[in-house]
């Protein structure tokens, strides 16, 4: 164990790991949320990242965004990149919903095939947009998206309008303006969903449905939209979080959103399932822990790490670190 490497790069390490764990807080939410509300884990949920994490790119790739964009050109870029991105997540969102779990709610299907019906959503989801090439093709429209079907399974560049700019230095490590604004933008919105949940009429429809179903519907509760809704919410943060994710590290690909929908998963379990402001503390947690251990062990036990901290949390604490259900939470 490289004790010394850690101790050298503490504050570098730690800066950087609550960025990328303000991301897995976002991803964490909308599983976080639709546990909350259903029971069930939504696992085409990194699926509704991936197609944010491509509605951002396509987005500058639309508007020839470079690194000769002007300083304005690129913050209005940015700014609708990140509006599709949100739009695209809380689309893909509300179809999982209206495919993979309306119909088997309606039913009354046992919650195993509801988590069924989402992994075969998540693998069609992610072979749609692996086989995009083959699919324009078919329709006759591949030279009009040659740009964007090209090797569709291949890594997919992020173009380069971004210039971080150092703003100060804690502990030698130099905060850049980039880690900045995602680490303040992932927080704040996190906040904004969690006071909408605890304090807005739709919210407390919400907490009902999640706390008791059946007295929700008796008191005038339409637990078919708060479904729509947990689903959109989740699936706007889940853009947000993508184009963040794609905006810090400059690439996306088809299968992306497998691993960080495990970790997102993971650290929405490591705050407490169901649990908002679990969500962006396991989130945090998980990506400084990850840090830590890959200085210590190597880059290649980052993910074992990361598991083995989930692991010893639930040992201990298997509600995790908060524990309080999303039916439960106060106004």
């Amino acid at each position: 164990m490289d004790f010394q490497f850690l101790f050298d790069n503490f504050f570098a390490l730690t800066i950087t790991g609550l960025v990328l764990g303000s991301v897995y807080a976002l991803i964490a939410l909308g599983y976080t949320m639709v546990y909350g509300v259903l029971q069930l884990i939504n696992f085409a949920h990194s699926e509704v990242f991936m197609y944010g994490s491509f509605a951002a790119t396509f987005t500058i790739m639309a508007l020839g965004g470079s690194s000769q964009t002007s300083t304005v050109g690129a913050i209005l870029m940015l700014v609708l990149a990140l509006g599709a991105a949100m739009l695209a997540s809380g689309g893909v969102a509300l179809l999982v919903e209206r495919v993979a779990y309306r119909p088997l709610l309606k039913r009354n299907a046992p919650k195993l095939v509801a988590l069924i019906s989402a992994i075969g959503m998540s693998f069609v989801l992610a072979e749609a947009m692996g086989l995009r090439d083959k699919i324009t093709r078919f329709f006759g429209l591949d030279d009009n998206f040659r740009e964007y079907v090209t090797r569709a399974r291949n890594n997919l560049l992020f173009p380069d309008v971004v210039r971080p700019v150092r703003l100060f230095e804690v502990g030698g490590y130099h905060v850049t303006s980039l880690d900045v604004i995602i680490f303040s933008t992932a927080v704040l919105m996190m906040v904004a969903v969690d006071q909408f949940i605890r304090r807005s009429r739709l919210g407390r429809g919400i907490r009902s449905v999640a706390q008791d179903p059946e007295s929700a519907a008796l008191m005038g509760v339409n637990s078919t939209r708060v479904v729509q809704v947990t689903f959109l919410i989740g699936g706007l943060m889940a853009g947000a979080a993508a184009f963040l994710f794609v905006m810090k590290y400059g690439v996306t690909r088809y299968d992306i959103g497998f691993l960080l929908g495990v970790k997102a998963f993971t650290a929405a379990v490591l705050g407490g399932i169901g649990n908002l402001r679990g969500a962006l503390l396991g989130g945090l947690v998980l990506g400084v822990a990850e840090n830590y251990g890959s200085a210590l062990f190597g880059n290649e036990w980052k993910d074992v790490v990361a598991f083995t901290l989930l692991v010893l949390i639930l040992l201990f604490r298997p509600t995790g670190l908060l524990g309080e259900a999303l039916g439960k939470a106060r106004a």
